[in-house]
């Protein structure tokens, strides 16, 4: 994973019910120049916290008592629109992730993920600059796409891209990366996130995360559609 371009440390707040995930997870970014503002040991209590503390960047776990995480990063991100929210889970399959994307989440990060790891995804999904493992992320839309009809957190309403921004927006929900939208569109870097800043703009998309989930409510992109798959006329 690239690391995030040097700036301000994120402020972060742990949801978690289990005291030494949170612990360690606060130790392992203070040493590493985050800022723990809070904690949570439930979604309320997220909940709370986060309307109290405004962190940057939430780190949530899903199964907790009394508010799960999905439903509390649903109303944080109600009211703390600019915040990121990172799913904390067990497995790199869980049949909830989907649905944590499609209520706004960022991304998502196993619970033994190494520390360096950690400090990096947090900051970079602070930059929404882009969706940490965005390869494993099309895995898990693709494995769930099946799930049933749910209110999608995005417009579904692609008339503002242009062609080449709808082919940008193809190959973002298949999993590809800027330096990889590049080489399959024989494009700089730069041009790329042009067109990614501007598809974001019109859709109202906050990363992509949101755009790959957009890539398939949408049925720009299919279950089976593979990783490098070229994009359509070309």
């Amino acid at each position: 994973m690239t690391t995030a371009a040097a700036g301000p440390a994120p402020r972060v707040l742990i949801a978690d019910d289990q005291t030494l995930i949170r612990t360690g997870f606060r130790l392992i970014l203070n040493a590493r120049g985050i800022e723990v503002v809070g904690e949570a040991a439930d979604g309320e209590e997220a909940l709370a916290a986060a309307s109290e503390l405004r962190p940057d960047v939430v780190l949530m776990d899903i199964r907790m008592p009394n508010m799960d995480g999905l439903e509390a990063t649903r109303r944080i991100l109600g009211r703390l629109p600019d915040c990121r929210v990172l799913i904390l889970t067990t497995f790199d399959l869980d049949r909830y992730v989907y649905t944590a994307l499609s209520v706004g989440a960022s991304g998502f990060l196993l619970k033994d993920v190494t520390p360096e790891h950690l400090a990096a995804a947090v900051r970079l999904v602070d930059t929404g600059d882009a969706l940490l493992a965005p390869s494993i992320t099309r895995r898990l839309v693709e494995r769930f796409a099946s799930a049933p009809a749910r209110t999608p957190a995005v417009p579904t309403d692609l008339a503002p891209l242009t062609p080449r921004e709808l082919e940008v927006l193809t190959l973002l929900g298949r999993g590809l990366s800027n330096a990889e939208l590049a080489t399959e569109l024989t494009l700089s870097e730069a041009t790329v996130k042009s067109h990614v800043a501007r598809i974001f703009a019109k859709l109202t998309l906050r990363d992509r995360a949101q755009a790959v989930v957009l890539a398939y409510e949408t049925g720009l992109v299919r279950p089976g559609d593979s990783e490098g798959s070229r994009s359509p006329g070309r």
